[in-house]
């Protein structure tokens, strides 16, 4: 079937004012054959499917909507771990502020400069994972990012890495529009966590692929917040192998417009693939959570973790669906998404899915939206605990589920503290 005119005249319109850069070396055939698919099926509209409860005008448009600075005067979150650093200020590397780009059991490297090379371990997975991705469901925002991203880090785990590689996004201009592209791939038998954090730029647009060998484990934990009017469309595919394990966990607070899409495909027996996010929203927010996970082998697990507090108007949207194909028998998979409302103006969609071609399965998958729980707030308030504060807790104990799958106890208590700072600025 033929595009929508109007989508071709949108995608035109955004590829006008974006260049595939000159020196793409080894990914200039994944950059070209990005590019075609996207003039094939152009850019989302609000009649797609999976974008019905998200307008991706902001995310289409020529030029991003300014976003205006904001510094809360919080050090940034994962401040006190000790970690190697890698930042982009609005989508440009900087030198100066990162460590060096190295590290035992680690090779990494910036797209920019490695796609110059005649060969680079990632030339079969730039793009890859991205286009495997594409089916059943179209993501063009990631396409787009495939053919134009200006550059991103390469990062490859050889053994069991012990410092945490964390990517910093820094925003310092109103106008600025990044297209970041990462490649990582974790060996066998290694292991590697990544971090991510920062507003990034007024407009955002991330694609992260993740390889995840035999036995390997990968663990990445992401905080978006600070800058409200940005608007961001993030993207990670993950390939799971036999006994491996892949465990992402997202934090969003703040921001007019955010979307993020999870795909991963579970290739290996034995393996175990957990996704999880806590959301907290206030006023003119939007976060749109979507997520495919397709199991295609034996005696594996998969988890999905979705808790979201709204109020004033704030907008949450879960898309989650569970693909088990024929032959994936003792598949175990879990699905869940929650909403709080704290008043009547909130508002949650949710579209839970199952597709189950195996017999012998345990899938589950349950969507719930509600108040506060009134019994459990006066008990609070006759024990002398004040309004804000009782109701803070209650929204703590609420996320608790989400942020129980961070595996480290260290993360898992920044991301407590900046949950708990966000929810103290935001009273009444």
């Amino acid at each position: 079937m033929a595009v929508a005119q109007a989508k071709l005249d949108a995608t035109e319109a955004r590829l006008a004012g974006l260049t595939m850069p000159e020196a793409a070396g080894w990914t200039k055939p994944a950059r070209e054959e990005a590019l075609a698919r996207l003039l094939a099926v152009g850019l989302p509209g609000r009649r797609d499917e999976y974008w019905k409860y998200t307008r991706p005008d902001l995310l289409t448009a020529p030029e991003p909507k300014p976003a205006a600075l904001f510094d809360h005067g919080e050090p940034p979150v994962f401040d006190e771990i000790e970690r190697l650093k890698i930042v982009f200020v609005d989508g440009v590397f900087d030198a100066a502020a990162s460590d060096p780009l190295e590290g035992e059991g680690l090779e990494i490297a910036r797209l920019a400069e490695a796609q110059g090379a005649d060969i680079h371990w990632a030339k079969d997975l730039y793009g890859q994972l991205e286009k495997d991705g594409q089916d059943p469901v179209e993501r063009p925002l990631a396409t787009l990012n495939t053919a134009f991203a200006t550059d991103g880090v390469l990062i490859r785990a050889t053994g069991k890495v012990k410092k945490p590689v964390s990517l910093m996004y820094l925003h310092r201009s109103e106008t600025s529009d990044a297209v970041l592209h990462h490649v990582i791939r974790v060996e066998e038998d290694a292991e590697l966590t990544v971090l991510e954090n920062g507003p990034a730029a007024a407009r955002f647009n991330k694609v992260m692929e993740v390889d995840v060998a035999e036995n390997g484990s990968f663990h990445h934990i992401r905080a978006q917040g600070r800058d409200h009017e940005r608007q961001a469309a993030t993207h990670l595919f993950g390939r799971v192998a036999k006994e491996a394990t892949f465990k992402s966990f997202t934090l969003t607070v703040n921001g007019v417009l955010t979307r993020n899409e999870i795909v991963l495909d579970i290739r290996g027996d034995d393996a175990v693939a957990h996704v999880a996010g806590a959301c907290v929203g206030d006023g003119d927010f939007h976060c749109d959570t979507t997520v495919f996970i397709t199991h295609d082998a034996v005696n594996c697990e998969s988890r999905q973790v979705f808790k979201k507090v709204l109020r004033n108007g704030a907008t949450g949207v879960f898309q989650g669906k569970i693909l088990v194909k024929e032959g994936a028998q003792k598949t175990d998979g879990y699905q869940i998404s929650q909403s709080l409302l704290l008043d009547d103006d909130a508002q949650f969609y949710a579209k839970p899915e199952l597709e189950i071609y195996a017999d012998d399965v345990a899938c589950s998958h349950g969507s719930t939206s509600g108040a506060i729980d009134e019994e459990a707030l006066f008990y609070l308030r006759s024990r002398g605990v004040p309004q804000a504060d009782a109701q803070d807790l209650l929204v703590l104990a609420f996320l608790a589920e989400a942020i129980e799958e961070i595996e480290s106890e260290e993360i898992a208590d920044c991301i407590l503290a900046r949950l708990e700072g966000w929810l103290s600025r935001h009273r009444g």
